[in-house]
């Protein structure tokens, strides 16, 4: 009993020897990284694309949104904040949608019979659904919002696996991380169903040569999108569309996932939520090129594999208020689309790599998606600080997503239309392009101090 004790001692020398003398390096590390980051910033901003934007379109469609309202049937008033129908154990709500109740040709019918079939077949997980964005924007990229989509989707996939991940998932609840799970995936399906109809609706009325806005309320889409949809099928102005969509998605879960009663407890104000953000959850990274993977039979000595992909992004302060996260989405659209060498750079990287959901998809050289090849101690914190990569067996595991987490079974979704009042007009302006989009060195601290918490809790349940 005494001699274990004496070398419990040790080890915890050991372990605070490591972190001081990991301390100056870390320091110096930090603020290389931030002067390297502005640096290597003003090389992305170099090269600008004029995001186009139509002061008049704006303004007639700010006139068609007002008529909207005033000749909704249960709506007869412009109000800041909307009351939200009772949405107790998520029954099916339906309130009436103007226009839902028009005759259909047969051909209509079937059409939306054929889309709605779609969207339930590709709604299946993350996966599918980032690929099925990826999709309609390969076959229309004037659909600049799809791939913008695609990208944020991707995102939620990392965000799932890491909460079976080397890292998150032992600092995290068992019950919070299951819940944690069912809030991203519910924000994730219910923007694809929503959005997803709408994206097909306009890649049939291409193939048709005439527009079938008119049919937007068979699939439950808020009045607010159709004046921007008819004015796209006119000018094909991307970046209205864009934000457009962007006002609207948000506001489609704000009502059925960010206000919910049960996701208000036990996620948005729960403190493992907090710690969550702290970490990685409200980082949206885009990685920037082509995939570099050693060639076959080549070991790492040979051909070591890129240790840092640079990394375009933002980090989002608040995902439970809905105006942050419309700016949000605002200028990552403008990040994604209004820098020339980013845009390429991430589609090049879209186009060569595909999503699991792993975060070895973009650091392969810190990341792996096979457990027995992930490090299985506790000093992931001390080896990222003092190593710019990590060696094969001493990588952070970032799992597959299709391997860890089973498909889960649509909740019922509450009909009714977010827009009822004209709150989210001032939403309605041209994106900015952020100053700083290299967020490289920001997400790799954000890793080294979820490494470090990590540590610290491992030591804790050692000792």
């Amino acid at each position: 009993m005494h001699s274990n004790g004496v070398n419990d001692n040790k080890n915890r020398g050991k372990d605070v020897w490591s972190w001081t003398a990991a301390i100056p390096q870390a320091l110096t590390e930090s603020w290389s990284g931030m002067i390297a980051s502005w640096r290597f910033s003003l090389k992305l901003r170099t090269s600008r694309h004029e995001l186009r934007w139509d002061y008049t379109a704006v303004r007639t469609i700010r006139r068609q949104l007002k008529d909207i309202l005033s000749s909704h049937p249960y709506l007869q008033q412009s109000v800041s904040s909307f009351p939200l129908p009772s949405m107790q154990g998520y029954s099916d709500i339906r309130i009436h949608e103007p226009g839902a109740d028009v005759q259909l040709f047969p051909e209509e019918q079937e059409l939306i019979h054929h889309i709605q079939e779609a969207t339930a077949a590709a709604n299946r997980s993350n996966v599918t659904r980032t690929q099925a964005y990826w999709d309609c924007y390969v076959s229309h990229p004037e659909l600049h919002w799809a791939f913008l989509a695609h990208m944020v989707s991707r995102n939620a996939g990392w965000n799932m696996s890491d909460l079976k991940g080397g890292l998150m998932s032992d600092l995290m609840d068992p019950t919070f991380k299951n819940n944690l799970y069912r809030f991203l995936e519910r924000c994730n399906a219910l923007i694809f169903q929503d959005a997803y109809p709408q994206l097909l609706l306009y890649i049939h009325s291409r193939k048709k040569g005439k527009s079938l806005f008119h049919l937007l309320p068979h699939f439950h889409v808020s009045s607010f999108m159709t004046p921007f949809w008819e004015q796209f099928w006119q000018d094909q102005s991307s970046s209205l569309l864009t934000v457009a969509l962007i006002i609207n998605e948000q506001n489609y879960i704000e009502g059925r996932v960010a206000r919910q009663p049960f996701y208000q407890q036990h996620i948005l104000q729960d403190p493992f939520f907090r710690m969550h953000e702290l970490t990685r959850l409200n980082q949206i990274v885009f990685p920037l090129g082509q995939v570099h993977r050693t060639e076959s039979g080549a070991s790492p000595a040979q051909k070591p594999l890129s240790p840092a992909r640079p990394l375009a992004g933002l980090t989002i302060p608040k995902f439970d208020n809905l105006s942050i996260r419309i700016k949000a989405g605002r200028s990552l659209y403008a990040l994604l689309f209004g820098y020339e060498e980013i845009y390429h750079a991430v589609l090049a990287f879209a186009r060569s790599t595909k999503h699991q959901g792993s975060r070895a998809e973009y650091w392969p050289a810190l990341f792996t998606p096979t457990l027995k090849q992930a490090m299985n101690h506790g000093h992931a914190g001390s080896d990222l600080i003092t190593s710019e990569w990590l060696p094969d067996g001493r990588r952070l595991y970032s799992p597959y997503l299709e391997e860890i987490w089973e498909d889960e079974t649509p909740e019922p979704i509450p009909r009714y239309d977010w827009y009822q009042g004209r709150a989210m007009f001032r939403h309605i302006r041209k994106p900015l392009r952020p100053l700083l989009p290299d967020i490289t060195h920001a997400h790799r601290a954000a890793l080294e101090k979820t490494s470090i918490v990590h540590d610290v809790s491992d030591q804790f349940h050692r000792h």
